[in-house]
């Protein structure tokens, strides 16, 4: 039974539900959900620092269970982004609970869409690979799969990274940082790529071109079915999820840097180059993403079986929590400067 504990997971689109389906001020359920009461309850359970044991590893890579309860999110999330488009565009809404819904489906489209599509974006299988790609698109931001796992893990902590927020970089520039750096690279990776292979621009292996294609299909799509209003209703949950993300990465490895080595090359990414939480409520709602020093660590372990280490750098919150603080930088600098290591300040 204690596998199921990942079904936190689904309370998020659950509650974005509710907000469409009863309107009013439900539709800020979800964010007050993820913002207050799931920092709430993070503060209130004990921090879990507990590793499984050697020999429950292999029965947790071998149980499908855990498979199955990230595949279920891209039903969960196209579904109630479709239900969502429809009732905005069939329903005269107040301004507050329109603000309200781009807020809950946004929300859902960042940890139910982009932080599901990370984990399988990591694995092996091709059908898992398309998934996680399937599942970046309601967001615009299917160039993740190429920056994340070609450009991000390679760089991460180093200034190379468009997805490292710099020392004293508040969150506020950091979105703007990271998200066109981010695209750009990601331009850069595809035309490395092409070139590698001896292919051409309008080549059928222009991932960057198909991703261009597809998303702008999608919209078109939208605007088909609901008109402009759906179509400014996922463009604006869309940016919504993108800023959520973003979010993320800027906690994941604020300040922290991996040094040069003599030969000039940086050292290898090492469990000290991103921050970890070890609160419980924020690991299984996002399914271990919090433990992330071991995930690049190791990017192919899955995120049923990361382990915490004790010398990782610890966040003193959840990531929930943590997020909120981030948009207060004075506080954010106040609470995480001291805790960067001296010699990765530069």
């Amino acid at each position: 039974m204690k596998d199921l504990k990942y079904l936190a997971a689904l309370s998020i689109p659950i509650m974005a539900l509710i907000g469409v389906y009863f309107k009013g001020y439900y539709a800020f359920l979800t964010p007050i959900y993820a913002f207050i009461i799931l920092p709430v309850l993070d503060l209130l359970f004990p921090v879990n620092n507990s590793n499984l044991p050697t020999e429950e590893v292999s029965s947790n890579l071998e149980n499908k269970l855990f498979d199955w309860l990230l595949y279920v999110n891209l039903p969960l999330v196209f579904g109630l982004v479709f239900y969502a488009l429809f009732t905005v565009s069939t329903t005269v809404f107040k301004l507050h609970e329109t603000i309200g819904l781009i807020f809950s489906i946004g929300i859902v489209l960042a940890v139910n869409g982009i932080n599901v599509a990370h984990e399988l974006g990591h694995r092996q299988a091709t059908n898992e690979r398309f998934l996680g790609e399937a599942l970046l698109l309601p967001s615009f931001y299917m160039h993740f799969y190429i920056e994340h796992n070609f450009g991000h893990h390679l760089h991460a902590a180093t200034p190379e990274d468009p997805a490292t927020a710099k020392y004293n970089q508040s969150v506020y520039s950091f979105w703007f940082t990271s998200t066109f750096g981010q695209y750009i690279k990601s331009w850069k990776i595809q035309n490395m790529l092409l070139n590698n292979n001896n292919k051409t621009f309008f080549s059928i292996k222009n991932d960057m071109l198909w991703i261009l294609l597809i998303q702008i299909g999608y919209l078109i799509i939208v605007y088909a079915l609901f008109g402009n209003i759906g179509l400014l209703f996922a463009v604006t949950s869309g940016i919504v999820g993108i800023i959520l993300l973003e979010s993320v990465n800027y906690i994941e490895h604020y300040g922290l840097l991996r040094l040069k080595l003599p030969s000039g090359r940086y050292e290898r990414v090492r469990e000290i180059h991103s921050w970890n939480s070890n609160h419980a409520i924020g690991r299984i709602v996002l399914y271990e993403l919090t433990r992330h020093s071991d995930h690049h660590y190791k990017s192919t372990k899955k995120y049923q079986i990361l382990d915490s280490f004790e010398d990782s750098p610890q966040m003193p919150y959840g990531y929930p929590a943590s997020m909120g603080i981030s948009l207060f930088p004075p506080l954010w600098f106040k609470i995480m400067n001291k805790r960067v290591p001296a010699e990765m300040i530069s």
